[in-house]
């Protein structure tokens, strides 16, 4: 494996992302200047009391690591760190619990509410339970109650970079990224791409089919009931057409001088005609509407198929199509699951060899693209396994059946990624998150002080508040007038 990493250095200006790095720079070392040479001498924490930003031009932000050791979290693009800066996470008996996760839920203006009310800008979220980076004060130690305190400027800048599933890993010690490759990791199959495309111009095609083949059996049903409607005005016509024909018979048979009979006799021969076209009028229109009533049924069958072709065609596009895909392997479940979208897709038993000794815990990210796959990057969260505890060790050890290997690989995009961990997935794992793993030999006293949401997201109800499989933790106060403050949250007082 390979650093890529460099060293971080702090500099006067950067270029941030996008048009307005200079500005954004500038405004960051005017904000947040070193600190003096004598006070680094002398102040045991001074060393961390000012960001840090890369020289060169930023991607997308990938990655945030929070080394609860040194206090500082690292932002890391698909080519090495890119921002740094001192954190405050929780105190003594309400810890930040070490771990994997990434951020669930975004909040720029969120008040907490499980502590009267606090001011936490700039929140990324990333447990339901209340787990969260803010931007917030920094005393030089760790002084929350369970969150990551960061810089006020820094998590103002971190904030709209910062993306819904970017990875967050909160480690016991100071760890970086570092380049690995390995058969376990997945690479897309070479014709990925090609029958993607194929895939979807096929279900632009269909889609374009049942739209005509809807709007054909919706213009047949309106031709079917104007038809309808066409016979039934006609019928109505023949009708009062008979009736004058009956009333010009009938004085014509009551007519006594030849000059009465003569005009009944061409009134009767008038309403006679009138009903003879109507009569034929009324034919063809029975006709008419007879053929367009048995074109309907034939008409909507054909926009039901296409209905369920164009479903099909687009299921087929979509899971053809190059997705961030997450895998865990847990070694206290011997098993792997899969997850898309926040939501599991499948899990199946896994074989890892030496399953009574500890693996550690590993995160594998797939961070760009190559001519032979990805590139891939591992950080070791907790190196307790294998015969140097490090994650090549860890995916030595690992066997996953080749056709598993292929159902994974077969779309995955970049920025997918593999865990692997002696944890099982914890409570926090489930309804709208990504897979969350805390180290248990580590303290938690910040997650453990919360209720926990269950595993499959189903929704109950304690004394001070209630997991909602939508809205997440819930409060009573919150339920009731959610224009308030933010639908996710800790506890609250009634």
């Amino acid at each position: 494996m390979d650093d890529r990493f460099p060293q971080p250095q702090r500099i006067e200006a950067s270029r941030p992302w996008g048009p307005s790095a200079i500005a954004a720079a500038a405004v960051l070392a005017a904000l947040i200047a070193a600190p003096p040479v004598d006070a680094a001498t002398h102040h045991p924490r001074a060393h961390r009391s000012a960001e840090e930003v890369a020289s060169r031009a930023a991607g997308d932000p990938i990655m945030a690591i929070v080394s609860l050791k040194s206090q500082r979290v690292t932002i890391y693009d698909a080519d090495g760190w890119i921002l740094r800066a001192p954190v405050s996470s929780g105190m003594h008996g309400r810890e930040t619990p070490a771990g994997v996760f990434s951020v669930i839920q975004k909040d720029k203006d969120h008040h907490s509410n499980l502590y009267d009310d606090a001011y936490m800008p700039n929140m990324l979220r990333i447990t339901w339970s209340g787990i969260a980076l803010h931007g917030g004060p920094l005393p030089g130690h760790a002084a929350s109650h369970g969150c990551v305190r960061m810089p006020y400027a820094f998590a103002e800048q971190l904030f709209p970079e910062a993306k819904v599933g970017m990875r967050v890993i909160i480690a016991p010690h100071d760890v970086t990224p570092v380049d690995i490759t390995h058969p376990v990791l997945f690479s897309p199959k070479p014709d990925a791409e090609a029958q993607a495309k194929a895939l979807a111009a096929t279900a632009a095609d269909v889609a374009k089919a049942a739209d005509t083949a809807r709007l054909a059996s919706v213009t047949a049903t309106r031709d079917a009931a104007r038809a309808s409607a066409a016979v039934h005005r006609l019928e109505i016509l023949k009708t009062s057409a008979d009736g004058q024909f009956a009333a010009a018979a009938r004085a014509d048979d009551a007519a006594t001088s030849e000059d009465a009979k003569a005009h009944t006799a061409i009134a009767k021969q008038k309403a006679a005609a009138a009903v003879a076209d109507l009569q034929t009028q009324f034919d063809a229109a029975t006709a008419d509407a007879k053929t367009k009533q048995d074109a309907v049924m034939p008409a909507r069958e054909a926009a039901a198929a296409a209905e369920t072709k164009r479903a099909d065609a687009a299921k087929a596009a979509r899971e053809a199509a190059p997705a961030r895909i997450s895998v865990f392997i847990s070694r206290k479940k011997q098993r792997l699951y899969v997850r898309h979208g926040f939501e599991p897709v499948f899990d199946v038993p896994v074989t890892i060899r030496d399953s009574d000794q500890p693996i550690g815990t590993h995160v594998y990210t797939a961070v760009a693209r190559t001519d032979a796959g990805f590139r891939w990057t591992a950080v070791t969260v907790d190196g307790a396994g294998g015969a140097d505890g490090s994650a090549k060790s860890a995916l030595d050890r690992i066997t996953i059946p080749p056709d598993v290997l292929d159902r994974i690989a077969s779309n995955a995009a970049v920025g997918s990624s593999l865990i692997v961990s002696d944890e099982g997935l914890s409570s926090e794992t489930g309804k709208g998150t990504e897979f969350v793993a805390v180290l248990s030999d580590q303290p938690q006293g910040g997650l453990a002080m919360r209720h926990h949401p269950t595993t499959d997201g189903v929704r109950y109800a304690r004394q001070r508040n209630y997991w909602d499989a939508d809205n997440g933790y819930q409060s009573p106060r919150v339920y009731y007038y959610p224009q308030q403050r933010s639908f996710f949250g800790g506890w609250s007082s009634w």
